[in-house]
């Protein structure tokens, strides 16, 4: 339940702040926060990340239900005593469903983060895209968790390996 939570509050704030941008930005429009490192700029994406696949919106729509759908799976099934996991899927979860929102209501996406990263003009993204990359973060965390804990388990304690 704790993660539905924070999917939900994922999706909240990723619309209210889609909501502001649209509400009072025009399309191109920058505004400094950190110069030459952060800005928030009012951008359209109707593809997937970096643009490709621009008005493939058919594609998102059913790539995205067997995400969701194989999320709140793994939720149900795999995350039950491991929070780590849980707070990944969670979090994608969250972003999936941020950005699916706007390709269904809006027929694109909202991106107004943007930031040049040692001089490399980042992509434009959003709160759902970060949602993601944090998602996928954690998961990758938990897997070397993982492995490092049954690497450990193969072992005795003296050291010597038992198969």
């Amino acid at each position: 339940m704790y993660y539905y939570l924070i999917a939900l509050f994922v999706i909240v704030l990723d619309q209210i702040t889609k909501w502001l941008i649209e509400k009072n930005m025009y399309i191109g429009e920058s505004i400094p926060i950190i110069d030459k490192f952060l800005y928030i700029t009012s951008h359209r994406n109707r593809g997937a990340a970096w643009g490709i696949l621009q008005g493939q919106m058919w594609l998102f729509y059913v790539i995205t239900v067997i995400v969701i759908i194989a999320i709140m799976y793994y939720l149900y099934k795999a995350a039950k005593g491991k929070w780590l996991l849980g707070v990944s899927l969670a979090f994608m979860l969250g972003g999936a469903i941020g950005n699916f929102i706007d390709r269904v209501v809006r027929k694109e996406v909202v991106d107004f983060i943007h930031t040049f990263i040692f001089g490399y003009n980042f992509p434009v993204f959003n709160i759902a895209d970060s949602a993601l990359v944090i998602g996928v973060g954690l998961l990758m965390i938990q897997m070397l968790l993982e492995e490092k804990s049954s690497k450990e388990k193969s072992y005795g304690e003296n050291g010597t390996h038992h198969s």
